[in-house]
């Protein structure tokens, strides 16, 4: 795994595994990888795979298992999906309206540019 020097590494870890459900690569109740297994794969200190499990706890997409391990929540891909969308509204979406008003486009042009990009819309 790569990291991006301007973002801590735990909320890059927390991502992967957002990423892998929002990707329905991981489901609902499917086991990950230990602390010590992910901290071992990525190279990181095990205190900072600690530090992505918390915060992915405490936000209800993983959940232990005492003596088992770590797993999915049921509810980890609508709770990775909202947070998603919610991030999208908020950080990315202004940005694309602004540069879509700089390029000279209106909203109304948005459908059919979209189409042109992805025919499945």
């Amino acid at each position: 795994m790569k990291f991006d020097p301007n973002q801590p590494i735990y909320l890059q870890i927390a991502e992967y595994f957002s990423s892998r459900i929002l990707s329905r690569e991981l489901g609902g109740g499917e086991r990950i990888p230990s602390v010590r297994e992910i901290a071992s794969l990525v190279e990181v200190n095990p205190n900072t795979a600690m530090r992505a499990y918390h915060q992915l706890q405490e936000q209800g997409i993983i959940e232990q298992q005492r003596g088992i391990g770590y797993f999915t929540t049921a509810r980890a891909y609508e709770i990775v999906l909202e947070q998603k969308r919610r991030e999208f509204l908020q950080q990315e979406l202004p940005q694309f309206i602004e540069k879509l008003t700089q390029l000279g486009y209106s909203l109304s042009d948005l459908s059919s540019l979209a189409a042109q990009h992805k025919p499945d819309l």
